[in-house]
């Protein structure tokens, strides 16, 4: 079949991301004997018109639309996508057949199809079940037997099945040179899965608790291709976390010395596997700067979002970033279950002491189904039976809905290196359209020790 690949994603704060769902799917798609086309709508000043001419040229039998994201996951300035993706389903319904997927799609399958008005659904991995559904629209099979396969007015979907193997991405129908030069850096993933119990997080929903590695020898000849064929200096590693399990990180990062390949990197890291010898292979292999998702610097409150690891990790792995000399960001969520002004200020106080590059911080966490938060709010009020999550719900602790904002505000704006997107402290949009003028390489926080204290305040 002839095949037309929508990239959906339009976001371009912090930086634009390359779509490398769509691009896995592109080498499944492809090894099944289909045409393919894709347009990507990150660089397309008018959507609307790059698809109607994408239609007329390629008269596609079906277009398969890749959802990323649902919105900004952003308090209080959110944004909702799904008003463009029902533009570009009712741009292409009637003139081929319409199939969403992605992991944004993913998190409620049902109410997404059934909201943008699509033929049929893919939920979770789709690199085999696509193919497949393919087939049945060209040999009239029973789609709705497919797993993961989700048709309009249905309320229920055989449960989709986890790949038995991730392979690399076909980046060549995309620009990644594009995405190097103004996103500074291109993206890869060794691993899916999650054993972890975050609250609200939806790795394990979308990949599963069983983490599935892939093979060293493929991971590098990726990066090997991104370095020789496109020209990829810097790398961001887009697993949950990068560092465990640890001994797959050690080897990965031996391999990579071992290759010798001229390209520094960054990633998400668990405070909890953080040692001596670790960070020296990182730093052996290209790795100049690391992020932890710790969400809170108060004991209570990390239990209360169910992570992992301890203050005392945080500290500790702080203190090694320091003594090695990289570059480190801390990424914050205030508001969840439980927090007070007291928890907020126990946050505010701990990244003052562990003295990171930058601190990232979002106010709100976005409720999704599934997570132990929908739970939570459910039992708080925070929604009720039956409500939507479609448009974007967060949980706010009741104790200190009221100041969140303004408390975070004050404290955020007395430190050089806070963040706050939501809020716009010490951020915006200009401001990142401006940093973009400049040829950075890798996360823009690295700046933050660059550019002096901020003078951007709320809007």
């Amino acid at each position: 079949m002839k095949l037309l690949l929508i990239s959906a994603n339009r976001e371009r704060d912090p930086y634009p991301v390359f779509p490398i769902g769509l691009a896995c799917l592109a080498g499944a798609l492809e090894a099944a004997g289909h045409l393919l086309t894709a347009l990507d709508l990150c660089f397309e000043a008018d959507p609307g018109r790059a698809i109607s001419s994408a239609l007329d040229e390629h008269q596609p039998d079906a277009v398969v639309i890749s959802l990323r994201n649902l919105d900004n996951v952003t308090w209080p300035g959110s944004r909702s996508y799904l008003d463009g993706v029902r533009d570009i389903v009712s741009l292409c319904h009637a003139r081929a057949v319409t199939i969403i997927g992605g992991s944004g799609f993913s998190l409620m399958p049902v109410e997404i199809l059934a909201s943008v008005g699509a033929h049929y659904g893919v939920a979770a991995e789709g690199e085999e079940v696509l193919p497949r559904l393919l087939d049945c629209l060209e040999g009239g099979g029973d789609a709705a037997l497919l797993p993961g396969v989700v048709l309009p007015g249905k309320t229920d979907f055989m449960p989709p099945l986890p790949l038995s193997a991730i392979g690399t991405p076909d980046r060549t129908l995309f620009d990644v040179a594009r995405y190097c030069r103004e996103g500074g850096m291109a993206n890869l993933q060794t691993k899916r899965g999650c054993p972890y119990g975050c609250i609200y997080c939806t790795y394990p929903l979308l990949e599963g608790r069983c983490m599935r590695l892939r093979p060293i020898a493929e991971i590098i000849a990726e990066i090997r291709t991104l370095v020789d064929g496109y020209g990829v200096s810097y790398l961001y590693f887009v697993d949950d976390i990068f560092n465990y399990p640890p001994d797959f990180a050690e080897e990965l990062c031996l391999a990579m010395i071992a290759e010798r390949l001229a390209v520094n990197w960054s990633a998400f890291i668990n405070p909890d596997f953080v040692t001596p010898r670790l960070l020296q292979l990182m730093l052996a292999a290209g790795c100049d700067a690391v992020e932890y998702g710790s969400d809170s610097g108060s004991s209570r409150m990390l239990k209360a979002l169910g992570k992992s690891f301890t203050v005392d990790s945080i500290r500790d792995s702080s203190r090694l970033c320091r003594e090695f000399g990289v570059d480190f960001a801390h990424y914050i969520l205030l508001g969840g279950p439980g927090e007070t002004r007291e928890t907020v200020l126990e946050t505010f106080a701990l990244m003052d002491e562990v003295d990171p590059t930058a601190v990232i911080t979002m106010t709100g966490i976005r409720i999704y189904p599934g997570t132990a938060l929908e739970q939570v709010a459910l039992r708080d009020g925070i929604i009720a039976p039956g409500d939507s999550l479609l448009e974007p719900v967060f949980y706010i602790s009741p104790e200190i809905r009221e100041e969140l904002c303004d408390l975070v505000t004050q404290e955020a704006l007395k430190r050089r290196t806070w963040i706050v997107p939501g809020l716009e402290v010490n951020i915006n949009s200009a401001m990142l359209d401006a940093l973009r003028m400049f040829p950075v390489k890798g996360p823009l926080w690295k700046l933050m020790k660059r550019l002096g204290r901020s003078r951007v305040s709320p809007m």
